[in-house]
């Protein structure tokens, strides 16, 4: 007989409506709060766009998330280590039994965090090699285009435009850009790298150096110019750039990192073009002197051809040994060719002495005459050779009757015929040694598998990168391994009582030992 249980009238939840109740009362009661505290945790934002952190102090750990909506709109982003302090609302997860913060802001936690990060940031880029000065570009010294990203409505722009106006007139190209805000550094980077990109293909042209301006401020109001994405879009511009952002006191990573810096934007003005009125100065001085150099020049030069016209000869002094060389040239020439011309006349006689008829007719018999026997010669050679050709064309003749041929392709026949017999004796014996080596071989190696061994009960045991353990002394204490049995493989992690040199030392295998398992599902060995 049972016994019936005392009725209760507390009402019983599910596990559902009990987590719900719990999220809508912590939400309600922690609708806005905000925590100070340490990021840790933080690997940069998931694949979906939101991120994933905890917030910590010396005592507690709370679980945050960013969603990726509110990601965007950070003006700081979260880095590992920084002390920041976050506002939004506290909410939990019924999946797991666990409350977390939902950050729809941060921000570090005062200023001594900013320079931290500022420092830390500052070292960074430093190490990468951004700020060395081999890197800095030369201004140009009379730019046509000048380039600048700033606020359009600000007084900055003005100052630019009035200095450069009353200096050295040029074409000023304006990027609007926040100089303040969430959004400012993305914009700055943004125009740094569009004047970079202008090639001049549409009417636009490329500047020739980059302002990149902005008034006096505290460290929030500049910590736009202290991004990375500004520095790094700042170290790749092919065109220099100066930093003017604050006044002369303030400083960003941004002056690092540029060509030059001015200690205002009304200095950059200065820096970026010359003073007009000064060059006109120097360029009349320069024309001037240049004038009167040229005059002195010519000048000296005329006294040095004067002077070099009265040293000079005259005109009759200079030709008259040429004048004697050239007549008894003249006189020379006449006796030479009269000797070559009786010189020549004797040498025609001596030749035209020999080449009288008969000589000729002497001549042309004695040619004849070899003519003659030269043709006699190959007539008796030619017969000759076509002797010998006929004879051999006989001696072929008589090698190329049906009978010989015949005979002779017998007896090849039969000798191909014994050769093919022998090869095949020969193969058939090649292929019988071939596979009694091959079944031998095979006995031999289905002898030494190891897991035939592992069959009759044996293990095997090894270490690190599978290598075997053949001696007690290879297992230390904690030392994780696996033993392989016939079919199977499991590993294991040894744990000796004792000292952790006494498993190595002991000389008697009685000492007792645990095994632990490491492996999923596996209990004890000994």
């Amino acid at each position: 007989m049972s016994i019936a249980e005392p009725a209760s009238n507390l009402a019983e939840y599910s596990v559902s409506e009990l987590s719900g109740a719990l999220k809508r009362t912590v939400e309600e009661a922690f609708d806005h709060v905000r925590v100070r505290g340490e990021i840790s945790g933080y690997r940069g934002p998931h694949s979906s766009g939101h991120a994933y952190f905890s917030l910590k102090d010396d005592r507690a750990r709370l679980e945050a998330v960013i969603w990726r909506t509110a990601f965007a709109k950070l003006a700081f982003k979260p880095e590992e280590g920084l002390e920041v302090i976050a506002t939004g609302k506290l909410t939990t997860f019924p999946g797991s039994s666990k409350y977390q913060i939902v950050i729809e802001q941060i921000e570090p936690a005062g200023a001594g965090a900013l320079m931290a990060l500022l420092n830390e940031r500052r070292l960074r880029l430093e190490a990468e090699g951004l700020f060395a000065p081999e890197r800095k570009q030369l201004l140009p010294y009379m730019p046509r285009v000048i380039g600048v990203v700033t606020s359009p409505t600000g007084a900055v722009i003005r100052d630019i435009h009035h200095r450069i106006a009353d200096r050295f007139p040029v074409h000023l190209l304006v990027w609007p850009v926040r100089v303040q805000g969430e959004t400012s550094a993305a914009e700055v980077a943004a125009g740094i790298a569009g004047f970079n990109a202008l090639d001049g293909s549409n009417g636009m042209p490329r500047p020739d150096v980059i302002i990149v301006a902005r008034g006096g401020g505290s460290l929030e109001d500049l910590w736009g110019f202290n991004d990375e994405a500004v520095v790094r879009a700042a170290a790749a511009s092919d065109i220099p750039l100066i930093s003017a952002v604050g006044h002369e006191t303030d400083w960003s990573l941004l002056d690092h990192v540029a060509d030059i810096r001015a200690p205002t934007p009304t200095g950059a003005a200065e820096m970026a073009v010359p003073v007009r009125a000064d060059l006109l100065a120097t360029l009349a001085a320069l024309h001037a002197r240049h004038g009167n150099a040229v005059s002195r020049r010519l000048a000296e030069n005329r006294r040095h051809v004067f002077a070099a016209a009265r040293a000079l000869p005259t005109p009759d002094m200079l030709l008259a040994l040429p004048r004697r060389r050239l007549d008894e040239a003249a006189t020379a020439i006449r006796r030479c060719l009269a000797m070559a011309v009786g010189e020549k006349r004797r040498a025609y006689g001596d030749v035209g002495s020999r080449l009288s008829p008969g000589s000729l007719d002497a001549l042309l018999r004695e040619k004849r005459a070899d003519l003659r026997h030269a043709d006699s010669q190959a007539a008796h050679a030619f017969e000759g050779l076509v002797s010998r050709r006929r004879q051999r064309f006989e001696r072929l003749q008589s090698d190329l009757r049906p009978h010989v041929i015949a005979a002779r392709s017998q007896n090849a026949r039969h000798r191909l015929d014994g050769l093919a017999a022998r090869f095949e004796q020969a193969f058939a014996t090649r292929q019988d040694r071939r596979r009694q080596a091959l079944s031998a071989a095979t006995r031999v190696a289905a002898s030494l598998d190891p897991r035939k061994i592992l069959q009759r009960g044996y293990a095997i045991i090894r270490g690190a990168d599978d290598v075997p353990i053949t001696r007690a002394e290879g297992l230390q204490p904690g030392m994780a391994f696996a033993v392989e049995f016939f079919g199977d493989e499991r590993r294991a992690a040894l744990a000796v009582d004792g000292a952790p040199g006494d498993f190595a030392a002991a000389p008697k295998p009685r000492r007792a030992a645990r095994v632990r398992a490491v492996a999923e599902g596996q209990g004890k060995l000994f």
